[in-house]
């Protein structure tokens, strides 16, 4: 369940807010959520270790062949013990 919290907001921003919520027919209590989910989302993203490199993995090509073998599940390991720090 959501907790309540109290936000000081200015004049111009509390009605530029209802108006917000006028024009899309939701509550402001859910535009404020929106905004600020949005806002963390840019500034704390929620992505994986893989998300942030998938488009690099399998774009090298050459080299000892006997070198890569297990190097995935070696990296995967890797990206969990210094998830599991945190």
């Amino acid at each position: 369940m959501a907790s309540p919290l109290t936000l000081r907001l200015d004049e111009k921003t509390r009605k530029r807010i209802a108006r917000i919520a006028r024009r899309k027919r939701l509550s402001t209590s859910e535009v404020v959520r929106q905004a600020i989910e949005a806002w963390a989302e840019r500034h704390e993203p929620v992505t994986s270790p893989y998300e942030v490199v998938k488009d690099l993995l399998g774009v090298v090509h050459g080299g000892n062949p006997k070198g890569s073998v297990q190097t995935g599940r070696r990296f995967t390991k890797l990206l969990k013990q210094r998830r599991s720090r945190r």
